[in-house]
């Protein structure tokens, strides 16, 4: 298999944050390195982000739809804020601890289905039937 070189770790750090709400930024930096689409920037102590899981925690569905559309690794945390109960229901059935394993920067799964609003309140409602 062909070895790449690694990703320029400025561009990663400026893809993950503009991934939070500049959708004109995401969509120009990924069609000039489309390799940006799983890249994953260290903001220190552990704390991992993907430009989907800053598009999730945000709750911005045109960026997670389109970064998904064009090669994301669906995550539960994205999937809880655009309500894909399927997924999220599958996953705490086969790990139910996940349910408090803590997403980018320490947010909560149950934050990331609040994100989600109203397409997301089965995922909610889900999530809370969990805490009874």
């Amino acid at each position: 298999m062909e070895t790449k070189p690694a990703l320029d770790l400025k561009l990663v750090e400026e893809f993950v944050g503009v991934a939070h709400g500049n959708f004109a930024r995401v969509k120009e930096m990924l069609e000039a390195e489309p390799a940006l689409v799983n890249a994953t920037w260290d903001w220190g102590g552990g704390d991992f982000e993907t430009a989907l899981g800053a598009a999730a925690h945000m709750g911005n569905k045109q960026i997670a739809h389109y970064l998904l559309d064009h090669g994301a690794r669906l995550d539960i945390f994205a999937a809880a804020m655009l309500g894909n109960l399927a997924v999220v229901k599958a996953a705490l059935e086969a790990y139910p601890e996940s349910v408090n394993t803590p997403g980018a920067h320490g947010i909560p799964l149950i934050t990331h289905a609040e994100a989600g609003g109203a397409d997301a309140k089965a995922v909610l409602d889900y999530i809370n039937s969990l805490e009874d």
